[in-house]
């Protein structure tokens, strides 16, 4: 499995954080990615994919995990990591 990992500092609270990730959320469900939020983590699950957001004080951490069925159908770690960070900084602009 691959990892992608993305950190993403932010000048808010943890629930004005949690809000401006929605548009990354929207852009997972487009992939069939969901989210499953317990206060400011959520468990990420699709197919051929899982992972976590995590939401604290300074920082939102996400992790993506690329199963087999994510490789073959050809996701770049490296894309995507690019995709992720692009979404985050965009949100915590805003």
């Amino acid at each position: 499995m691959a990892d992608v990992r993305v950190s993403e500092p932010h000048h808010c609270t943890a629930a004005e954080a949690r809000a401006k990730v929605s548009t990354f959320e929207e852009m997972m469900s487009k992939y069939g990615v969901r989210a499953d939020w317990r206060g400011n983590k959520a468990e990420l699950k699709g197919t051929g994919v899982s992972g976590s957001i995590d939401i604290d004080a300074t920082n939102c951490n996400v992790v993506v995990k690329l199963g087999l069925m994510a490789r073959a159908m050809g996701v770049d770690p490296v894309k995507l990591e690019g995709s992720i960070r692009k979404r985050l900084q965009a949100a915590f602009q805003a």
